[in-house]
């Protein structure tokens, strides 16, 4: 188990698509063992997120309520780390 994956089951508000993605990467980053990709791990590693993004909202949806919300707040919901976000992103050309 990847213990840097957060439980998005029962947040509130629910988990936003881009949290989804987030916890897809690091789960295909987790088993391929890629940790920064070339032109030849790209194309796959990137469907893979897509369809472990979709799956993965997909059962959100369909399983019950949480009788209690995660124990721990989402990375993308920590004001650090969208800080850090934010700052990287004003970096990129």
């Amino acid at each position: 188990m990847c213990r840097n994956i957060t439980t998005l089951r029962g947040l509130q508000p629910a988990a936003t698509g881009e949290e989804i993605e987030a916890a897809a990467r690091q789960y295909v980053r987790k088993v391929t063992g890629v940790q920064a990709l070339s032109d030849a791990t790209r194309e796959p590693f990137e469907a893979a997120v897509a369809e472990i993004t979709e799956i993965t909202a997909r059962l959100l949806e369909q399983l019950p309520e949480r009788r209690q919300p995660p124990s721990t707040v989402p990375p993308l919901r920590r004001p650090e780390v969208r800080a850090r976000i934010a700052a990287k992103a004003l970096r990129q050309p």
